[in-house]
C-alpha cells in the first residue's frame, strides 16, 4: 500500500500562517516535505491567536526537521502571486505541491458580509469573496501551473467549500464562488492531463479553527455522531495527505466533498 510519503517534496500553501492552512502545513512537514508559509503579512496569524506570526510557523516546520520560509503575498494581485512563485521557488528549489488555502467569506470592511444574501449584500462585498476565493485561486494555479508544465510533474489541491454544493440561505456569493472552484479544478485538470500534474479540490465542511470559533456560535455537539459534528482540523488535513500523496497519483480533476 502506498502512503503519504513526501519526503524531497517541495509544497507551498497559501493562508497558511493560520486556521486549516497552518494544520496543512504541518501535516505535510510531517511527512517528510519542505513547506513555503505564506499569507497577506506577517502579523495576520496572530488575529485569532492561532500562532504568534507568519514566520514563528515557518520555524514549527524547520523543528520538525524541514526547509521552509515565510512569504507575504497579496493574492489578488496577479504580479504578486507570480512574484511569490519565483520567490518560493528561488528559495526552495522547486514547487511539487500547491495548496490554495487562501480565502473565506470575509467583507470588505468586516470580518463577514454583512448582509451576506444575494439581493441586500454590499457590492463591495462582492467583490472581495470574490476575488479572495476565485481570483487568488487561479491567479496561483496560473503560475505554480507554468512551472509544474515545465517540469511534467506537480500536485495542486485547490480548496473549496462544502458551501459550494447546497443551497445556501447565508453567504451565498461565497458558495457561489467555492462552487465555481470545483469546476476550475475540473477543466485545469484536463489542461494539464498531459503533463502528469494531477489538480484537485477539496471542499471542507464546517471545521474548528479560531476563526471560525470567532465568527460562529457553535451549539453542543455531544449528543451528534461523529459525522454530524464540526469537523477537526486533523479530518480535513488526512484528505489532504491523501490528494498530495502517492495514493491520488491517477486521480484528478476531481472534488472532495466533505459532508
Amino acid at each position: 500500500m502506498t502512503t503519504e510519503d513526501l519526503t524531497g517534496k517541495v509544497a507551498l500553501v497559501t493562508g497558511s500562517s493560520r486556521g486549516l492552512g497552518r494544520h496543512y502545513a504541518l501535516e505535510l512537514a510531517r511527512r517528510g516535505a519542505d513547506v513555503a508559509i505564506h499569507d497577506v503579512n506577517a502579523t495576520a496569524a496572530a488575529q485569532f491567536g492561532e500562532a504568534e506570526s507568519g514566520p514563528s510557523v515557518a520555524d514549527e516546520i524547520r523543528a520538525l526537521g524541514h526547509k521552509s520560509g515565510f512569504f507575504t503575498a497579496d493574492l489578488t494581485d496577479a504580479a504578486a502571486t507570480e512574484k511569490l512563485m519565483g520567490e518560493v521557488i528561488d528559495a526552495l528549489g522547486q514547487i511539487d505541491i500547491l495548496i490554495n488555502n487562501a480565502g473565506g467569506d470575509m467583507g470588505a470592511r468586516t470580518p463577514r458580509p454583512d448582509p451576506n444574501n444575494a439581493l441586500d449584500i454590499d457590492p463591495d462585498d462582492i467583490r472581495s469573496v470574490v476575488e479572495r476565493n476565485v481570483l487568488t485561486t487561479m491567479y496561483a494555479c496560473k503560475y505554480a501551473g507554468q512551472h509544474m508544465r515545465g517540469r511534467r510533474t506537480g500536485k495542486i489541491i485547490n480548496v473549496g467549500s462544502v458551501a459550494g454544493h447546497v443551497a445556501a440561505r447565508n453567504g451565498i456569493i461565497y458558495a457561489a464562488a467555492k462552487a465555481a472552484n470545483s469546476h476550475y479544478t475540473r477543466c485545469l485538470a484536463e489542461e494539464l492531463r498531459p503533463f502528469d500534474v494531477n489538480v484537485n479540490c477539496i471542499a471542507p465542511t464546517a471545521t474548528y479553527t479560531g476563526r471560525f470559533l470567532a465568527t460562529r456560535t457553535v451549539a453542543d455537539q455531544s449528543e451528534r455522531s461523529r459525522l454530524q459534528q464540526v469537523a477537526q482540523p486533523e479530518d480535513m488535513a488526512a484528505i489532504v495527505l491523501f490528494l498530495a500523496g502517492p495514493a491520488s497519483d491517477h486521480l484528478t480533476g476531481e472534488t472532495i466533498v466533505c459532508w
